[in-house]
């Protein structure tokens, strides 16, 4: 029996070091989430990890299994489709390593629940840089290429690459995901524009991001480049699209 009304969607890759932790600490909040895990054939052990805390807490933590690295796109649009079927309104994005504080779930929460908002970004830089951990130069290739989206695109967010983030079920319901193009980084920058373009309200949400402490980045310059080039092809495309409207209340 289903009893919250929010569910946090974690795509994980070879994460054995994070992931019982992570769940764990989400568990522990006082507002209750609900987990879905999107295990992409990690070699390393994670599913079965997940597994043996599904009979731990069977009404609160699912998985969905797939065959290998399908993209992190591919991963959260899977989790979003799974999440609107079973009818949670609050639907968010966490990574399964800790450089999102369980902590600000239910901050970003609040912003949609609580203060009308349709989308709520876990915000990296609308109060200065917020970032622990990171090499200086990642630091300021993340901040200017935020810069740099905001350029292009128009969109009115300090933190365009954020990961971090918070959907009410209607936004996810009127973007049409089977057209989201882009399956790497570019992915985060695409839904921004598109709930932007589709007319839903965005607020930018204060947190202090802290690069992971164990296990292995994903990112690399390649994914860096292709959201880089893909922006502009975004642009380009939207001169051109039609995008569907939010439903007037």
């Amino acid at each position: 029996m289903q009893t919250a009304d929010s569910i946090v969607i974690i795509p994980t890759y070879n994460e054995k070091e994070n992931i019982e932790n992570i769940i764990r600490a989400v568990f522990g909040l006082e507002k209750e989430f609900h987990i879905l895990v999107i295990e992409d054939g990690s070699p390393d052990g994670t599913a079965a990890i997940v597994r043996r805390l599904q009979g731990e807490f069977p009404e609160r933590l699912f998985m969905i299994e797939r065959k290998g690295k399908l993209g992190l796109g591919t991963a959260y649009i899977t989790g979003f489709k799974w999440a609107i079927e079973h009818h949670y309104d609050y639907i968010f994005e966490m990574d399964a390593d800790f450089s999102h504080n369980p902590n600000d779930l239910p901050r970003l929460y609040d912003a949609c629940a609580k203060e009308g908002y349709d989308v709520a970004i876990g915000s990296r830089y609308i109060s200065g840089v917020n970032v622990v951990n990171w090499p200086m130069g990642r630091v300021l290739m993340s901040y200017f290429a935020s810069k740099y989206v905001r350029f292009v695109t128009g969109l009115k967010i300090h933190d365009t690459t954020a990961g971090f983030k918070c959907y009410r079920r209607e936004v996810l319901e009127t973007i049409p995901l089977d057209h989201i193009r882009f399956k790497g980084y570019a992915f985060q920058i695409e839904m921004k524009f598109t709930a932007y373009k589709c007319g839903f309200k965005i607020k930018e949400v204060p947190v202090i991001f802290i690069n992971r402490e164990l296990g292995t980045s994903k990112m690399s310059g390649g994914i860096f480049g292709e959201a880089m080039l893909g922006v502009i092809q975004l642009k380009l495309d939207s001169w051109f699209k039609h995008y569907p409207k939010r439903k007037q209340s």
